[in-house]
């Protein structure tokens, strides 16, 4: 995915609230992908957090496997295709610690819960963040 390098003491006061994507755009279970795929293009996103309990995430990368397995995505729901149980983080969690279970999961994004969603971190935005 992406290494960190460099002097890390920079990073390190660096926390994801600072980066993280804000609003949350948030997508039911029993939308279509079709929906989930056009609303990502919409707000030229990446992923949507499902709302559904525990948190669950549609990433652009599931909406491919489904087209790459063959599956006929017209008849998809996101609950079909969706990544359930998600890591979340809080916004005061420093920048290095998230990017460390970014690379350890091997996923892109994590949701910023303080009580309830309050944004998405990806590792795109780590990755312009450190650049």
């Amino acid at each position: 995915m992406f290494t960190v390098i460099g002097n890390m003491g920079s990073t390190q006061q660096i926390k994801v609230e600072d980066i993280m994507s804000t609003p949350v755009e948030t997508i039911g279970p029993d939308k279509t992908l079709t929906e989930a795929a056009a609303m990502m293009r919409r707000h030229d996103i990446g992923a949507l957090l499902v709302t559904t309990a525990p948190p669950s995430i549609l990433t652009g990368t599931d909406i491919l496997d489904a087209v790459a397995e063959g599956r006929d995505t017209s008849e998809l729901d996101v609950r079909d295709v969706m990544t359930e149980s998600v890591e979340t983080i809080p916004p005061d969690l420093q920048l290095n610690e998230a990017a460390a279970m970014m690379t350890n999961f091997g996923i892109s994004h994590l949701p910023v819960v303080d009580d309830d969603y309050v944004g998405i971190v990806s590792s795109t935005d780590i990755t312009a963040r450190l650049s």
